[in-house]
């Protein structure tokens, strides 16, 4: 299903909710519990509203991931937005392992940071940077990004995926090989990488984590918005390929193909897939 579909049933499904609401005299925003791990979640969001609805975020990727996080093994959230993914990831990899995130929109990065702040046991076990991944440190950050996908209605939003742009200032850019020669204290056994069009940007600045670690990738594979970026389907798999990579997907665990074309026909326009990656 096309993104556009998926945020325009949300957002029925949210007109509903919000008025319920409304008549007990409750708003968008409020703190909830869901399996075990507490949020300050926004019901106008996207994102947010599938936490509220439970199990409703992306969960074959949540799926995916219970079954391939190692406890006591580092894995990294690259996109880990609100933290919907990194608090679970969290508790997955137990209290002696570690979970790197990484979010380089202002917007995003604080409600992560808030979401963390609420769960202090598995924040104890989380490193958030609040950094745009790229090839080398200190270049230019992108002025603003995908990180909010609004139920509401309004003007300026992702004609395709109907997200909303929210501004980086703050945000300082870095190489993921870098980061992990400071902060990586054991081999990287897994990957969550969805950053909307910015796959080669983030790979890139990871030669040594490709080359040597080889960890595992659970991705979303979008070509229409790679194509935004300047980048291209080609590109992306040409940091996998080389390095003995395999591509399945992610809810059915069938092989998919190795090249650029016949994968590019298992995806429409405006349409992502989401894969992992591993080698075998």
């Amino acid at each position: 299903m096309k993104t556009i579909h998926k945020i325009g049933a949300a957002r029925a499904i949210y007109r509903a909710v919000h008025a319920g609401r409304t008549l007990l005299g409750r708003t968008d925003r409020e703190i909830f519990v869901r399996d075990g791990i507490s949020y300050d979640l926004d019901l106008s969001q996207g994102i947010d509203f599938a936490i509220y609805l439970g199990g409703m975020f992306e969960p074959s990727t949540a799926t995916a991931l219970s079954k391939l996080t190692e406890p006591s093994s580092l894995v990294l959230d690259i996109g880990a937005n609100i933290g919907a993914h990194t608090l679970r990831l969290a508790k997955l990899v137990g209290p002696k392992g570690r979970v790197l995130a990484f979010e380089p929109t202002d917007f995003a990065f604080r409600k992560l940071r808030r979401n963390l702040d609420l769960n202090p046991l598995l924040a104890s076990r989380v490193d958030a940077f609040h950094c745009f991944l790229t090839a080398t440190d200190g270049t230019v950050v992108p002025d603003a990004i995908y990180s909010s996908w609004p139920l509401v209605a309004e003007a300026g939003l992702h004609p395709k995926h109907l997200g909303r742009e929210m501004q980086t200032d703050s945000a300082q850019a870095r190489s993921l090989d870098s980061i992990l020669a400071e902060h990586a204290d054991r081999k990287v056994q897994l990957v969550k990488l969805d950053v909307d069009g910015f796959e080669c940007d983030v790979l890139r600045g990871a030669p040594s984590l490709l080359r040597d670690a080889r960890p595992t990738f659970v991705m979303e594979l979008a070509p229409y918005v790679l194509d935004e970026r300047g980048a291209s389907l080609d590109q992306l798999l040409s940091y996998f390929i080389p390095n003995g990579y395999i591509f399945y997907h992610e809810r059915t665990q069938k092989r998919l193909p190795s090249t650029a074309k016949e994968l590019q026909a298992l995806v429409e326009s405006g349409e992502s897939m989401n894969v992992i990656a591993r080698v075998t």
